[in-house]
C-alpha cells in the first residue's frame, strides 16, 4: 500500500510516500521559522496561508523524487490534530479533496502518534512493548507502548511543556526563535556550577513533569544577573542556558530510568523537538547503558514535525482497517488526547 501524508499541524509543511512493502520512498519539509521569527512565534493565520502555498507544490516535488504518478497512490494519511486549527484544515481539506478524486480512503492521524512511531522508520526500530518520551511542542509525556494504538500515560506535564519553557527562557534572555536551538547553541559556551536553578518534580515520586517554576527561576535570575548591561552579558546568558539545559534534561532523564524501572521495560524511545538535543541524548544514552537498557531515536530531520512521521502511522492504521473509509467526511481536533487512540480494528 503506497500512502502520501501530509502534516501541516503548525510551522511546517510536510510531505511523503510510504510503502508497507518498500518504505519511505521521498519525504519533503518547508520550515515556516524565517516568517515566524519576525514575530518571535508562530502566527496561526499566517501558518495556514502558508500551508495553502506549499502543500500542493510539496505533493508534486516527492511524487517527483519517488518517480511516481498521482494514480500510484493507495492511500492519504493526514494530521488530523492536535494542532493549529486553520493549518490542520489545509491539510485536511487538501487530503480529503485528493482522496475523493482518487477514489481513495483516507486516514487522520494524531500528530503525536506520528511523533511516537517516528523511531520506526529507522533501520533497527525498536520492538513493542517499550517506553516513550514525547517531548514536542506543548506537550511533554511519558508513555507505556505496548502496540500501535495501546497507549498508557504514566507522567505528563501540570503546566508548562519542556519546549515551552525553552522557548520562553530563550525569549527571557534574547536568543531568538525557535528556543530550544538557540539555547542550547548558547549553552556550549556556558560555564558549570556558576549559577544554580531548581529541579521541579525531580523526587516526586511520580513520572509527571512541571516546567513552569525553573522558567520563573530563569526570570529572577536574569533580572539579577544582567541587571547592568555589561561586556560580560553575553558569557552570562551562555551560564544561565548551560544550566537550564542540564536541569532540563536531568529531569527528563531521571524520569525516563524510573519509567523504565517501573515498568520493567527496557526498551526507551524519545521522539519530539527536544530529543533532538545533544544534551539530552547524552544523558539517556549514559544512563540507559549503565542500567543495560536501550534508547532509540528518529534521525534529527524526523524529531520536528515532518510528513514522514504521518505517512508512516497513517500506512499502519489504513491496512489494518477491515473497512477503508471512502465518504471523506471529515472534522480537525485542535486539541485530542492521545489515551483517546485505539488500536486499529
Amino acid at each position: 500500500m503506497l500512502v502520501l501524508g501530509i502534516e501541516s499541524s503548525c510551522d511546517e509543511t510536510g510531505l511523503a510516500l510510504y510503502d508497507t512493502e518498500r518504505g519511505l520512498l521521498a519525504h519533503a519539509l518547508h520550515s515556516q521559522i524565517e516568517m515566524h521569527s519576525e514575530y518571535g512565534g508562530v502566527v496561526p493565520e499566517l501558518a495556514s496561508r502558508d500551508h495553502i502555498r506549499r502543500t500542493l507544490p510539496l505533493i508534486q516535488k516527492v511524487l517527483n523524487d519517488a518517480k511516481l504518478a498521482l494514480s500510484d497512490i493507495d492511500g492519504i494519511a493526514y494530521t488530523q490534530g492536535p494542532g493549529l486549527s486553520g493549518a490542520l484544515l489545509v491539510g485536511t481539506c487538501i487530503a480529503e479533496s485528493l482522496a475523493f478524486t482518487l477514489n481513495v480512503p483516507t486516514i487522520g492521524v494524531h500528530h503525536l502518534e506520528g511523533h511516537l512511531l517516528a523511531p520506526l522508520l529507522e533501520e533497527n526500530p525498536p520492538q513493542f512493548p517499550f517506553v516513550a518520551l514525547l517531548v514536542s511542542g506543548g506537550h511533554t509525556q511519558l508513555m507505556k507502548v505496548t502496540d500501535i494504538g495501546e497507549y498508557e500515560l504514566l507522567g505528563d506535564t501540570l503546566d508548562d511543556a519542556a519546549g515551552e519553557a525553552f522557548d520562553k527562557t530563550a525569549k527571557l534572555l534574547g536568543l531568538g526563535y525557535p528556543g530550544g536551538p538557540a539555547v542550547s547553541k548558547v549553552a556550549n559556551q556556558g560555564k558549570k556550577g556558576r549559577f544554580k536553578l531548581p529541579r521541579p518534580m525531580l523526587n516526586s515520586g511520580d513520572l509527571n513533569f512541571s516546567f513552569s517554576g525553573l522558567k520563573t527561576a530563569v526570570l529572577t535570575l536574569a533580572n539579577q544577573a544582567l541587571a547592568n548591561e555589561t561586556d560580560s552579558d553575553l558569557q552570562t546568558k551562555a551560564d544561565i542556558a548551560y544550566e537550564f539545559q542540564e536541569a532540563v534534561t536531568e529531569i527528563l532523564t531521571t524520569k525516563c530510568m524510573s519509567a523504565l524501572r517501573e515498568t520493567g521495560l527496557d526498551n526507551l524511545i524519545v521522539s519530539g523537538g527536544v530529543g533532538a538535543n545533544k544534551r539530552l541524548r547524552e544523558q539517556l544514552n549514559f544512563a540507559t547503558k549503565r542500567k543495560l537498557c536501550h534508547v532509540h531515536y528518529p534521525r534529527l530531520e524526523f524529531c520536528t514535525d515532518n510528513g514522514a512521521m504521518i505517512a508512516f502511522a497513517g500506512a499502519q492504521r489504513l491496512k489494518a482497517l477491515e473497512e477503508n473509509k471512502l465518504n471523506h467526511s471529515f472534522t480537525v481536533r485542535p486539541r485530542w488526547d492521545l489515551a483517546e487512540l485505539q488500536k486499529p480494528q
